[in-house]
């Protein structure tokens, strides 16, 4: 869990691969078949992640693998 102050927050992508510990492939991959949150379009070539979405996907995981 992040446990950021602002949970609004807009993650770019080397920080959501030091959080998640996921590669930039298996990221992207992953987002376009719905298994991880969807980017943000932030502007023409650039991209984001909400902070409280990355939290509560981590969080799912946490869940799923100590059920």
């Amino acid at each position: 869990m992040l446990m950021m102050e602002n949970t609004n927050r807009i993650l770019r992508l080397p920080e959501v691969i030091a959080i998640t510990k996921i590669s930039r492939p298996t990221i992207y991959r992953w987002a376009r078949e719905g298994l991880f949150p969807a980017p943000l379009k932030l502007g023409p070539r650039a991209i984001g992640w909400r902070a409280d979405e990355i939290d509560a996907w981590l969080e799912s995981r946490d869940r799923k693998q100590n059920a």
